[in-house]
């Protein structure tokens, strides 16, 4: 086992396995003193390196924020990773090329639109004054780590497991937009039938809440930067995250709120 982790090395390690498309053992497990504070230092060295090399943070994602999932992936807690200009797209009707990312899955969210910079310590009333647009897409996440099978550690050092983002309509968050967000119920449909629903109140009991959770996360680590006023906030699936093959189509359907559902095609 390695001793005193060498975050950099780490981030260069990840990055690599990024680029390529190659899997990573976990680093849990087989890194002596890898730890949660360790996981943050490699991320912020890849965002670092990212931004060096010329990509624009533009928002930041929010994973396992869904309690029903986490039995299955063995976590106990949500992460947060950087959105990035190359991996934010908005959805249309073209089929989409699959990135070259290790093991994709697909995950249905609500996105938020930050008109103005929240505080920590907002409550979701004071927050909904804070957001410009809604919005209800996709998130592809991958895993580095062979079989989806990692440590919490490992995922938030690993990117929040981030690979891209699309959005839908992006719709003002009026005020019963806002009420409505833990309430909503979806269904995911795909190929051969695949059939899975979920609802609003399973992400941290709404979307919110969720940007709540990550305020005060983003407060309490001295290396993360604050959220500003136009980024985009995606919130975390509404459903258990589902692998994806070229020629896959998936689609939502949303009740119990005015948003459209979505729908995706992977060539």
């Amino acid at each position: 086992m390695t001793q005193n982790p060498d975050a950099p090395g780490l981030a260069a390690a990840l990055l690599e396995a990024y680029d390529s498309g190659r899997p990573l053992a976990p680093l849990s497990g087989r890194i002596q003193g890898f730890d949660a504070a360790t996981a943050g230092r490699v991320a912020h060295h890849i965002t670092a390196t990212r931004t060096a090399r010329g990509e624009r943070m533009v928002g930041r994602k929010i994973g396992f924020t869904n309690r029903s999932i986490w039995p299955i992936y063995g976590v106990t807690g949500p992460i947060w990773g950087p959105v990035w200009n190359t991996t934010l797209f908005e959805l249309s009707s073209a089929p989409v090329t699959l990135p070259n990312l290790p093991e994709p899955r697909l995950e249905p969210e609500i996105i938020l639109g930050l008109k103005s910079a929240p505080s920590p310590g907002m409550t979701p009333d004071d927050l909904a004054h804070c957001i410009d647009w809604v919005s209800h897409g996709f998130e592809i996440v991958f895993s580095p780590f062979p079989g989806w099978t990692f440590d919490v550690t490992d995922c938030q050092a690993g990117f929040g497991l981030h690979g891209a983002l699309f959005t839908g309509p992006r719709l003002p968050l009026s005020p019963e937009r806002a009420a409505a967000l833990p309430g909503l119920s979806i269904t995911l449909e795909g190929p051969g039938g695949k059939r899975l629903t979920g609802r609003g109140a399973d992400v941290l009991d709404g979307p919110l809440h969720a940007l709540a959770y990550l305020l005060d996360t983003l407060a309490a680590d001295p290396q993360a930067t604050p959220l500003a006023a136009g980024e985009i906030i995606t919130t975390g699936t509404l459903t258990d995250a589902v692998p994806l093959s070229p020629g896959d189509t998936w689609q939502t359907r949303l009740d119990g709120i005015d948003l459209p559902g979505a729908k995706i095609t992977f060539r």
